[in-house]
């Protein structure tokens, strides 16, 4: 059994937010196998995020006052998003703020992996939809690094809050900010009975190891940081 955790009000919202336009998506027999090589019985699906315009006011509304109690927001030149789930969130997060807008390639096409401008020494945040195992999210802040970009904040909607990615992400003094965690879900879904019993209890012993659950499940249990 996992510790006794309680959600932050933001946090219980977003996931109950989360859960409500069926983002999270649950397997109890053949688990959900991650880009990464990791093996999960859940999956978060926040690319539906798009399709509900009050869900995703609130959640850029959070998001930026997450980013503001954090001191992140400050001398911000620009916003970028991660190639494609992201788009669509840092444009609205952009607008607000009312900075440009840019987004990283997954691969490079010409010169550079950057659509949008960005001038060197400018201070961007990085935004995406979610994170799990981190390695593109990586990959999008070396792109906006190698471009000339100061890229010191990472802004998601979701963090699995299961693999290794503040290790990754500390490579490059990049903080992480989420909104929430399969913990939270986890916490709201168990008070207002979204998932059956079985899928409550391979969540808990997901997060309770999930390196181990990874591996017995025929996903990794690490990887290499340099990689």
């Amino acid at each position: 059994m996992t510790e006794a955790y309680s959600p932050s009000v933001d946090s219980r919202t977003v996931a109950a937010a989360l859960l409500d336009s069926g983002c999270v998506m649950t397997r109890t027999d053949e688990p959900f196998r991650l880009p990464s090589g990791w093996a999960s019985p859940v999956y978060m699906d926040c690319r539906r995020l798009i399709s509900f315009p009050a869900v995703r006011r609130d959640l850029v509304s959070r998001g930026l006052r997450l980013l503001q109690e954090h001191d992140a927001l400050n001398g911000v030149a620009a916003v970028a998003g991660g190639e494609a789930s992201g788009i669509a969130l840092a444009a609205w997060m952009a607008e607000a703020l009312d900075l440009p807008l840019a987004y990283v390639r997954k691969k490079q096409a010409g010169q550079t992996r950057i659509v949008g401008v960005i001038k060197p020494g400018d201070k961007v945040i990085m935004v995406d939809d979610m994170m799990a195992a981190g390695h593109s999210k990586l990959a999008f802040c070396r792109a906006l690094a190698a471009a000339g970009a100061v890229v010191q904040d990472l802004f998601v909607v979701f963090d699995y809050g299961t693999f290794p990615t503040h290790h990754i992400l500390d490579t490059l003094n990049v903080r992480i900010h989420a909104l929430a965690t399969w913990r939270d879900v986890l916490a709201v879904a168990r008070e207002r009975g979204d998932l059956n019993v079985k899928a409550l209890s391979e969540l808990e012993e997901f997060l309770h190891d999930p390196g181990r659950w990874s591996q017995a499940h025929g996903g990794i249990a690490a990887y290499r940081l340099d990689k």
